[in-house]
């Protein structure tokens, strides 16, 4: 059985920092693109950063470019999300998801982790 277990998310004050993971299982991930979403309540799920199967290239969401870092360890099937200087807009579930590329990542990711909640007060 395939899974995306996501972990690091809680409750950090504005201007702190979170790392999240996120560990596959059940299959190799390691010619596949990841990356993380997230979603706050009453939005739309949002798309945050994708990393390609290398790690060379990356894509970011405006709202986080500069504060969030993606990176992964395909030796540990895990990809990770380093957030610095976190706001309170950043508060809502962070989702981690694997594709084929970035693009199809964005457009309709074919596996999905359970989420994880980051909160971020002011």
């Amino acid at each position: 059985q395939v899974q995306l277990v996501e972990s690091g998310g809680g409750l950090v004050q504005a201007g702190g920092s979170l790392r999240l993971s996120c560990a596959a299982s059940g299959r190799s991930f390691n010619r596949d693109a990841m990356g993380w979403f997230r979603q706050a309540p009453g939005k739309e799920r949002e798309f945050v950063g994708g990393i390609t199967w290398s790690g060379l290239g990356k894509q970011y969401a405006d709202s986080v470019k500069g504060r969030f870092t993606i990176s992964r360890d395909n030796a540990k099937n895990t990809v990770y999300l380093q957030m610095n200087s976190l706001k309170p807009e950043d508060t809502a579930v962070y989702y981690c998801a694997a594709a084929t590329t970035i693009g199809v990542l964005v457009g309709a990711a074919d596996y999905w982790g359970q989420g994880t909640q980051v909160t971020v007060s002011s």
